[in-house]
């Protein structure tokens, strides 16, 4: 009964690998992706041409009876999480799906081992690491990215209350 119980297991485990693997891809690819947008908003940030995104939203929120045209810091800290969101998502899970994804190859690299089969323990185990590094990778890429914008946008943030501050619009 529990070799037919670990059996069904293995089945099941199986079956994650290859949609684990895509959200592997998709996170690396997101993560790319905002390391391109991360490095063309740090370029503009240093050279003093951004366009200050949350000042924008802050004015576009802004509720009508706030004299000076700026949305309440609750509101723009909810759109600072929002903004940031995927990327906190991704630096969070993609090391548990790379741990995932070394795992369920271990298995068959394991049979293969006791079995003597060289070949199908390097197979498995290649796809095992390359996938735990494909997803330490999006998740550091990720992380730093969020860190930094964080950052960016808190001083904003800041910017804003400042203005509220001394009745003046940012």
């Amino acid at each position: 009964m529990f070799a037919d119980l670990e059996i069904l297991l293995y089945d099941v485990s199986r079956v994650f690998l290859a949609p684990v693997l895509l959200a592997i891809a998709a996170a690396l690819a997101y993560a790319l992706v905002m390391l391109g947008g991360f490095g063309v908003e740090a370029w503009q940030r240093h050279r003093g041409t951004h366009p200050r995104t949350l000042l924008a939203v802050a004015r576009q929120r802004a509720v009508a009876t706030d004299p000076n045209g700026i949305a309440p810091s609750d509101d723009l800290e909810l759109w600072i999480l929002r903004r940031l969101e995927g990327l906190r998502v991704v630096s969070r899970t993609a090391p548990m799906l790379g741990l995932i994804a070394t795992m369920i190859p271990m298995g068959p690299a394991l049979l293969a081992l006791g079995n003597a089969d060289g070949a199908a323990v390097g197979r498995n185990m290649v796809a095992a690491f390359s996938a735990v590094i494909l997803s330490l990778l999006a998740a550091s890429i990720s992380f730093v990215i969020l860190t930094v914008r964080r950052r960016w946008l808190l001083q904003d943030l800041r910017e804003c209350e400042r203005a509220r501050a001394l009745g003046v619009t940012p």
